[in-house]
């Protein structure tokens, strides 16, 4: 059996009994890094008083998952098998997904044990009362597909949830002064570390705050949604508008995925004979 347990992004308290247990009865190991994960288990032993020794640790990341998977079968799992990332919880901006597709695909038992995750925990304490949000991840560093991706933040009618570094966080902060400089925003450094702070305030408050600040750690930014004006059309506000039918059929099929043509079949069966 495969069991994914998140650890903790920061305070080693944050590691839940149940997550200790399965550790401790693990067998096989797959991690993002094996040296973080030994070094983790080194202190959750010393800070419990349990035994993590005597374990099989294998390397389970991004750059070579596809070569891991080819060597698998089912007698792996035979076994008490554990996934675990560097923190957090694992397939949230982390590897392990494929190693739950691996399962699914093979009828191999696997659970999920439930933890810390910083998107969460950020949304939580953000104060919006947004009950829908989009993650992000991390922004690509440069170029076009970076100033794309920020326009989808941006666009976006849900709260817009992403990482950041230290190094690119104002820059980022710069970005969104420049074309949203109300936009509301909401950041958290270090999740449940000793220098845990968050700053709620605009764009352009937020970038003057920090451009002269040294920055540093992890960061979790929320951005507020888009503020839509106006109310969604359906096919009978599309009906009334004084154009052409086949005009009226294109917008209904690019609204809602349909053809051109059964849209259009519709509008001719709602003509009175």
């Amino acid at each position: 059996m495969l069991c994914l347990v998140p650890t903790p992004i920061g305070n080693l308290e944050d590691i839940s009994k149940r997550s200790l247990r399965v550790l401790e009865e693990a067998e096989l190991i797959f991690c993002e890094d094996t040296r973080v994960t030994k070094k983790l288990l080194n202190l959750l032993g010393e800070k419990n008083n349990l035994d993590f020794s005597n374990k099989e640790f294998k390397s389970f990341h991004s750059h070579n998952e596809n070569h891991i998977l080819q060597t698998l079968d089912k007698d792996t799992f035979s076994k008490n098998v554990v996934y675990v990332s560097d923190a957090g919880m694992p397939c949230v901006s982390d590897p392990g997904a494929t190693l739950v597709d691996y399962c699914i695909k093979n009828q191999i038992p696997y659970d999920v044990l439930p933890g810390a995750n910083a998107i969460l925990t950020a949304y939580a304490m953000s104060g919006f009362s947004h009950t829908t949000f989009s993650f992000y991840g991390f922004l690509d560093h440069k170029g076009a597909s970076r100033a794309s991706k920020l326009s989808d933040v941006l666009n976006d009618d849900k709260l817009a949830i992403l990482y950041e570094s230290p190094h690119r966080l104002l820059k980022l902060l710069e970005e969104l002064r420049e074309k949203e400089p109300n936009r509301t925003i909401f950041l958290a450094k270090e999740i449940s570390k000793l220098h845990q702070k968050t700053f709620k305030s605009s764009a352009l408050n937020l970038f003057n705050e920090f451009k002269n600040m040294s920055i540093k750690g992890e960061w979790v930014v929320i951005v507020e949604p888009k503020e839509t004006v106006g109310f969604n059309l359906d096919l009978d506000d599309i009906i009334s508008l004084d154009i052409a039918p086949k005009i009226k059929a294109k917008l209904i099929a690019k609204m809602t995925g349909q053809s051109i043509k059964e849209v259009y079949q519709q509008f001719l069966d709602r003509i009175p004979e």
